[in-house]
């Protein structure tokens, strides 16, 4: 995959009948440390919010960036116009670490007329102070929720070339999203030590 990909095709990479469970695998709690980050950016028309389809991707971590980093080296080659309002919408497997939830903060913070919703798939529980990067980020964001079966058929419909087939989730991983919910919740709750 490419650092950075642009346009409103579905990803080849996905590809039926794999692409389903390639999928759900990117989704499961007990996989590897790979970071898939499926984006749209919108911007505002009046009072709803309008598609910018050349700007709809995917990505993954590389070696030595995250996924997330690797968007925001993106988004900044993009030039948003600093007059309109723009909604970046990430579907990603793996929630934030610390570090790369204060770099979401600080780039925010300096660019006003973005905003970001961020579903994800799994919390990533393997850097100490998670929970205070999920609540910095929390308060930072539009949206932060783990992804439910509304934004799996969203990702199937809109990033895999998934050639006619519908999404079928696998009941591992009805169960993994009631449990992450739970967990994501309860970290957004309490206020640490």
């Amino acid at each position: 995959m490419k650092e950075l990909r642009h346009g409103g095709q579905p990803s080849t990479n996905w590809q039926t009948p794999d692409g389903c469970n390639h999928l759900q695998g990117q989704l499961r709690s007990q996989l590897g440390e790979k970071t898939y980050l499926w984006y749209e950016v919108e911007f505002r028309e009046g009072d709803a919010w309008a598609p910018v389809e050349e700007l709809q991707g995917f990505l993954r971590n590389q070696v030595l960036r995250h996924a997330e980093l690797c968007f925001l080296h993106g988004v900044r080659s993009w030039h948003l116009d600093e007059g309109k309002q723009y909604r970046l919408t990430w579907h990603i497997s793996w929630s934030p670490c610390p570090d790369c939830a204060s770099k979401l903060v600080e780039f925010l913070g300096e660019n006003s007329h973005v905003s970001l919703r961020i579903f994800a798939a799994r919390i990533h529980t393997k850097y100490r102070g998670y929970e205070d990067g999920l609540r910095q980020l929390q308060d930072a964001v539009d949206h932060l929720t783990i992804m439910t079966l509304k934004e799996l058929q969203h990702c199937w419909v809109t990033f895999v070339d998934n050639q006619g087939q519908p999404f079928e989730p696998e009941i591992e991983l009805l169960e993994n999203i009631g449990a992450q919910c739970q967990k994501l919740e309860s970290i957004l709750r309490n206020q640490g030590n």
